[in-house]
């Protein structure tokens, strides 16, 4: 991955969209030194994670991992999910960041040379774009070494450069046995397909 030394750099995580490709993968990301590697690679300015969450619940499986990240060094982005019945009486549950990631990245292109974006969404294309105008080169961090490929093709031509989390796992993936604490993923996998099903 090209980044220069005196580059000011944000890096952008669409949460649901990493731990899906992650998941493909069978790679458990670390988040230490997902960021200590951008913060000895740049001037990182903001590592920003985004993700919705099930308020209803007594407890969120995902409050172990947000709450780590608020209290070491990201910006957390969250909101409720939303629920709903599709035409055929399922409960259907909604958790779109788009729109959060899409008015924080323009927000931030002014003050930043360079922005990584961890997520493989298609839609992301014209913000890209928009923000290329700006100046500021993007590199992209999905895969197309799963099966179907977990980066959308035209996200990855505008681009300024691809990386495949694949050939960042020495460096962002966890070593070692899984943690426990971590074993809230199973739900979230269901959650992160209803999300992607209710956008279909």
């Amino acid at each position: 991955m090209l980044i220069y030394p005196d580059e000011r750099l944000a890096v952008f995580i669409d949460g649901a969209n990493l731990y899906a490709t992650a998941r493909a993968l069978e790679i458990e990301i670390d988040y230490k030194a997902l960021r200590a590697h951008f913060a000895e690679q740049s001037r990182l300015v903001r590592a920003f994670y985004y993700t919705a969450i099930l308020e209803d619940q007594e407890y969120s499986p995902l409050r172990p991992l947000i709450d780590w990240l608020d209290y070491n060094g990201f910006t957390l982005v969250t909101k409720p999910v939303k629920e709903f019945t599709d035409e055929h009486g399922r409960r259907k549950i909604k958790g779109n960041m788009d729109i959060e990631i899409a008015v924080d990245m323009l927000n931030i292109s002014e003050n930043v040379d360079h922005i990584v974006l961890f997520s493989g969404d298609g839609d992301f294309r014209r913000l890209l774009e928009a923000v290329q105008r700006r100046g500021v080169r993007v590199t992209v961090v999905s895969s197309n070494s799963t099966q179907p490929s977990m980066i959308a093709d035209e996200l990855r031509r505008q681009a300024d450069q691809f990386i495949d989390i694949v050939d960042l796992a020495p460096v962002i993936g966890r070593k070692g046995p899984r943690r426990q604490h971590h074993a809230h993923y199973d739900e979230r996998e269901d959650a992160t397909r209803e999300f992607e099903d209710a956008e279909d």
